[in-house]
């Protein structure tokens, strides 16, 4: 379901990304979550993406992720940091119908992980849970921290 990871390290997505008003980017947000209606929420999203300035950020972040795109290195303890498991009380929310990474890997990690790991399916919620089920997601934090 990640095959936009992929797409995004070539110099193609420049071009394709942008091309038909985002139209790639309602794609991906259709996908992503499917039944939602993101009609509010969409063209805030596109107008961000229409500067190229913000536009190179989005796809860097994918690069840099998998690719060979820019790195810092004063921030690789940071970063190696987020390579393990926190030992504090952590949640984690996943959107059943989640279209860009499956519930399944939520599930099959939720397995293998510590005790201190609470991992939660959000019905009726795609990739966007915060905003799909923004009531039931934070009703759930607020109960999670206190």
């Amino acid at each position: 379901k990640s095959w936009y990871m992929f797409f995004f390290q070539h110099a193609l997505a420049d071009i394709v990304v942008p091309a038909n008003d985002l139209a790639f980017i309602d794609r991906l947000w259709a996908q992503w979550s499917p039944g939602y209606d993101a009609a509010v929420d969409l063209p805030l999203v596109k107008a961000a993406l229409r500067d190229p300035v913000n536009l190179a950020a989005a796809l860097g972040y994918y690069r840099a992720t998998l690719g060979s795109g820019k790195r810092e290195t004063r921030y690789e303890a940071a970063q190696g940091a987020t390579q393990v498991v926190p030992t504090q009380p952590m949640l984690y929310m996943h959107g059943r119908n989640d279209g860009c990474l499956g519930v399944d890997v939520a599930q099959a990690a939720a397995t293998s992980l510590p005790a201190n790991v609470a991992v939660e399916i959000i019905d009726n919620a795609g990739h966007f849970l915060h905003i799909e089920q923004p009531a039931i997601v934070n009703a759930r934090i607020l109960d999670f921290v206190s």
